[in-house]
């Protein structure tokens, strides 16, 4: 049995519209929340300039937060903010 067999083309459009219209609210309401944007160490190392080997230090000295899913490494955005947060210097004034 063929599910959308007798959805016109009319209706189809509709549907897609609406489609299309939800994964836009959904993908703006993700990019704003930094807890659910995920970078992977590679993302990580381009952003700081850092080497695999500064970042595995990072992570074992509990620099900075990580999820580890198999061989593969993920920061949350959030995390690393807290990480730049927590080693913010300030400009001193006289």
């Amino acid at each position: 049995m063929e599910p959308f067999k007798d959805v016109s083309i009319q209706e189809w459009n509709k549907l897609f519209e609406r489609f299309q219209s939800l994964a836009s609210k959904l993908e703006n309401n993700i990019t704003q929340d930094p807890e659910l944007i995920l970078l992977d160490n590679a993302d990580l190392l381009q952003l700081f300039k850092i080497s695999h080997k500064t970042a595995q230090n990072w992570r074992d000295n509990n620099v900075i937060a990580f999820s580890q899913i198999g061989n593969k490494i993920y920061y949350r955005l959030s995390d690393i903010n807290k990480l730049l947060d927590a080693n913010y210097k300030p400009i001193s004034t006289k």
